[in-house]
């Protein structure tokens, strides 16, 4: 009996569980870096200016 199959089937559901993990990683890491200067922005003094705008 050959477990070729099994075997085959074993890495490529590996491969893709490492790659799925790589990538959704990757798309955390950004959302949370755009968040951060989203926050930034937001925290950052305003400049003031000589006269007040209506």
């Amino acid at each position: 009996m050959s477990y070729q199959n099994y075997v085959i089937a074993a890495y490529t559901v590996f491969v893709i569980v490492l790659g799925w993990d790589f990538v959704a990683a990757r798309l955390q890491i950004r959302r949370e870096l755009r968040n951060a200067q989203r926050r930034a922005a937001r925290e950052a003094p305003r400049p003031v200016s000589g006269e007040l705008k209506r």
